[in-house]
């Protein structure tokens, strides 16, 4: 089943959500007061500049006389320096609130993922979560450190051009003050309306995203399957999505803009008629008609703004809800209390209380099923396992082969019963003692951006080089890096593009070598490489398994004839279990598994041949 994330934006205003935020500002409350304090100050000029220019006319024009320009001019030049200082400071203290705020965001995120149990990652897009840490965390940054400061600058500015002009002429003032509730219930109105749209813009660009990325990444596919034209009108399908939302929103703004220009010029003509008429009366000076002229024009900028920004910080909810149900996300597997105090965790591990381990794993009366499922797969299992065992577990493709392993790795947890290690539940110690001592290769090994050397390091970080070489060298990696131009200095490209499948595990396998684990597992390693590979990976496979407690997750059935245990799953339940030779002379699943698997193999050696 498909993934569906939670939809917020149709959620009102939460202050708990809001609240949940806060600690990620606390380190920067001193700046944030200054920012605060500067954009107040900004807004106070900005009032007063009408003021200084009705001081200008009424003074020095309507006057004639330059009689203290000086000095006029000299503050009037000082405001102006103070103001552009002022704005360079909150400016470089919101671009630090905000580079500060998302990356502690992220680092949040970030170390609250290492800590989640691997049920998470199974059912869990990569996309979301990217989505949550990269672009929802810039937005909350961006939010708090700009939006919410232009938010107090504009109830500041709207309200201190109300005082102003209250105390210059209330009768002029107040049609102007009449007109600015119509406006901002206009805007209020439209801008959640754009909004709306906008967020619809925004997912309908995210799958014309999707759509060009299948084209691109599946062209060759398409092309073999001669599907272009349904490709065509399902990208026709979103993209008409986008059409309309960009349309709908379009003709909002194009009804939204005159409406704004009309009340502003509505203002100003009120202004201009009721003040002139004033002016000519000798009831105020012209330089105070300039000045309402001024704010009458100047007022409506700052509420439309203060409506954009509301609006805006309303639909940064879901972001933050998002971001925080991420980090309230609880690992389902965790120890206890005593084991982490005695074991440590992941980012602090108390080494020196670790026993060491043998391997002898042991399934004691073992139910489980997966958490978003309720068919139990194992029911009332048990198996005994000794140290230096090979457990090969075989069976169709989706049958389930990987939940004994995922329980034995404490991946996963029983449902019922226990596992033992050693002896003792494994839940008796801590997943990192468990994991330190486990060595996994898969199918599709990863490895991590950068060189060779770093990868295969990774398997013991304090390793020297001598000894990531001698490990290569184990497995017969050293044949792979022999072929790169600079050696173990290479380069493996993102997630190991730059090599092949087969190379990858070799190098996987080297990294398994220098780690030397206890407890071995892999997971088909040649399901999908060359003859010549897979001779390279049965010898490297034939060293690693040597005294340890090793899980092959089988798909050539001829490379685990001499498994210690075959294991038989069929629609995710052990049917059959045994060595090669008792499963074959019992004529059961695992005999037709094994000789349909050899038919195929031999007609198409006789088809290359």
């Amino acid at each position: 089943m498909a993934y569906e994330e939670q939809d917020y934006n149709k959620r009102a205003f939460e202050w708990p959500v809001w609240k949940s935020i806060l600690p990620y500002l606390r380190p920067y409350q001193k700046t944030l007061l200054v920012i605060l304090a500067l954009n107040l100050a900004c807004a106070a000029i900005d009032i007063l500049m009408p003021l200084f220019q009705r001081y200008a006319i009424d003074h020095f024009i309507e006057a004639r006389t330059s009689s203290g320009l000086g000095l006029f001019a000299a503050a009037y030049a000082g405001v102006i320096v103070f103001q552009t200082v002022s704005v360079i400071c909150f400016t470089r203290g919101c671009m630090r609130v905000e580079m500060g705020m998302g990356r502690d965001l992220k680092r949040a995120c970030f170390v609250h993922m290492q800590t989640l149990s691997f049920s998470y990652y199974n059912v869990t897009p990569v996309g979301y979560i990217l989505s949550r840490i990269m672009s929802d965390t810039n937005r909350i940054a961006g939010l708090m450190a700009w939006n919410l400061i232009d938010i107090l600058w504009a109830l500041f500015y709207v309200l201190g051009v109300f005082a102003a002009m209250l105390v210059l002429n209330p009768v002029l003032a107040l049609p102007v003050i009449l007109v600015v509730p119509v406006f901002a219930v206009l805007t209020a109105y439209f801008q959640n309306r754009i909004l709306h749209w906008n967020r619809k813009i925004r997912k309908a660009h995210s799958h014309v995203t999707s759509a060009y990325n299948e084209g691109i990444m599946g062209a060759k596919t398409s092309k073999a399957l001669v599907i272009e034209e349904q490709n065509y009108q399902e990208f026709q399908g979103v993209s008409s999505k986008l059409r309309k939302a960009s349309i709908r929103s379009s003709q909002l703004s194009a009804v939204y803009i005159p409406l704004v220009m009309f009340c502003s010029s509505l203002a100003t003509a009120i202004v201009l008629a009721r003040g002139g008429q004033m002016v000519r009366e000798n009831l105020i000076q012209i330089g105070t008609l300039s000045a309402f002229t001024a704010y009458a024009i100047g007022i409506f900028e700052p509420i439309q703004q203060l409506a954009r920004t509301i609006a805006e910080a309303i639909s940064v909810q879901a972001n933050i809800e998002r971001v925080t149900g991420l980090l309230d996300v609880k690992p389902q597997i965790v120890d206890h209390p005593e084991v982490e105090e005695r074991y440590g965790d992941v980012f602090h591990p108390n080494r020196e209380n670790w026993e060491p381990i043998r391997g002898e794993i042991e399934f004691r009366d073992v139910s489980f099923h997966y958490p978003d499922g309720e068919e139990e797969i194992l029911h009332h299992f048990n198996l005994k396992i000794p140290a230096g065992s090979t457990i090969a577990i075989v069976g169709e493709t989706g049958a389930g082969k990987s939940t004994l392993v995922n329980l034995a790795c404490r991946f996963f947890e029983p449902t019922k019963g226990q596992i033992l290690i050693d002896g003792r539940d494994y839940r008796e110690r801590s997943q990192l003692w468990l994991h330190s001592h486990l060595g996994y290769v898969l199918q599709n090994p990863h490895l991590f951006s950068g060189t060779v050397m770093e990868n295969i390091r990774y398997g013991r970080l304090d390793a020297t080089d001598e000894e990531v070489i001698a490990a290569a060298k184990a497995v017969s990696a050293d044949q792979v890096v022999e072929k790169l131009e600079n050696g173990y200095q290479s380069d493996v490209g993102e997630g190991g593009d730059r090599l092949s499948t087969g190379e990858k595990q070799l190098i996987s396998f080297a990294r398994a070598v220098l780690a030397d684990p206890r407890i071995f597992v892999l997971d088909e390693a040649t399901s999908s490489i060359d003859t010549q590979t897979e001779q390279l990976i049965q010898q490297a496979t034939a060293k690693l398994l040597q005294n340890r407690t090793s899980f092959l997750i089988a798909h050539r059935l001829s490379t685990i004839r001499q498994a210690d245990l075959i294991l038989v799953v069929k629609d995710g339940r052990i049917v059959e279990q045994g060595k090669h030779i008792e499963l074959l002379q019992k004529k059961g699943y695992y005999h037709d598994l094994y000789s349909r698997q050899f038919e195929e193999e031999s007609s198409m050696r006789i088809l290359e041949a």
